[in-house]
């Protein structure tokens, strides 16, 4: 019998921000080739899961205005009881779950929290279902279902290049940040659909894979930005006149396709002082980079 069966567990599902993002060109399918430095923030949706004996997936906690089916949590833990059907034809071995989700990640802020759900799902349920698939077999799932699904699963910093799965361990410092979203949500594919979206950043050279570590400065403009902010300060002045704001203040930046904004600061003092000063209508939070997910380590303490 499988001893997590009739156990509840929890696991994080944090944020991650693109500290910069390039987009150096498009592929014949359709995505597009991109260049960016992912680190994760101590900043979490919470995941709860209770093994259960049948094959049912049951979200007790539906988001309002997406349907159940299209809910990547849903979907990451059907595609797993797949590829266990696959590896092993006795129907006795697909187990079911109950899930819940607090969910504190806003939605269309580009700070990866619906990849980040199905991440979390697929490494909490190959380990409470003991289905043994390796990280690397996850990540390769977990790519079907959203680009970003990957840096979540390997849950280190990482240089990522293709459409963001191919990645290298990075070390950016771990600064604090103010993370602001105006009252707009922004979906990745009317970014990535633009024709104003630029696609012909030069790529990075090959020596500068190990430099993003505490001396870098990300925040260089001359080397780094995020071109997908290029374009949607264009079409979003509430991205535009928060962005604009911010830089009086402190380095800013937009993170992912948008419309969440990131301030960096070296300390959370300096970062929460400036939060209180926002104004009115923009939701915001403090955090601290991280260059490990919070959920790799709570996996290793369930698993001892």
């Amino acid at each position: 019998m499988n001893k997590y069966t009739g156990k509840t567990f929890q696991f994080p599902s944090p944020a991650k921000l693109n500290l910069f993002l390039h987009v150096v060109g498009k592929r014949e399918d359709g995505y597009h080739e991109l260049e960016t430095l992912f680190q994760f923030l101590n900043y979490s949706d919470s995941i709860e899961i209770s093994v259960t004996e049948g094959s049912e997936i049951a979200l007790l906690t539906p988001i309002d205005g997406v349907k159940t089916e299209d809910n990547l949590i849903v979907k990451a833990a059907h595609l797993l009881q797949d590829k266990i059907r696959l590896k092993n034809t006795n129907p006795l071995v697909v187990m079911g779950a109950k899930i819940r989700i607090n969910k504190i990640l806003p939605m269309g802020g580009g700070l990866g929290g619906g990849s980040s759900n199905a991440a979390t799902i697929l490494v909490a349920l190959n380990l409470l279902w003991q289905s043994n698939f390796s990280t690397e077999q996850l990540a390769k799932f977990g790519l079907s279902l959203g680009a970003d699904v990957p840096i979540f699963i390997h849950g280190f910093a990482a240089f990522a290049r293709g459409v963001g799965e191919q990645l290298t361990p990075a070390k950016p410092k771990e600064c604090w940040y103010l993370v602001c979203k105006p009252q707009i949500s922004i979906t990745t594919s009317s970014v990535f659909s633009s024709p104003d979206l630029p696609r012909n950043t030069p790529h990075l050279p090959n020596d500068n894979f190990n430099k993003f570590y505490c001396d870098e400065d990300l925040f260089d403009d001359n080397k780094y930005h995020n071109d997908c902010q290029t374009m949607v300060i264009n079409h979003y002045d509430e991205v535009a006149n928060l962005l604009a704001w911010l830089v009086e203040y402190a380095p800013s930046r937009m993170t992912g396709t948008g419309a969440c904004v990131f301030s960096r600061f070296s300390s959370e003092k300096e970062a929460v002082e400036l939060q209180k000063k926002l104004p009115n209508g923009v939701h915001s939070f403090v955090a601290q980079g991280q260059n490990k997910s919070p959920l790799i380590s709570v996996v290793k303490v369930i698993e001892n």
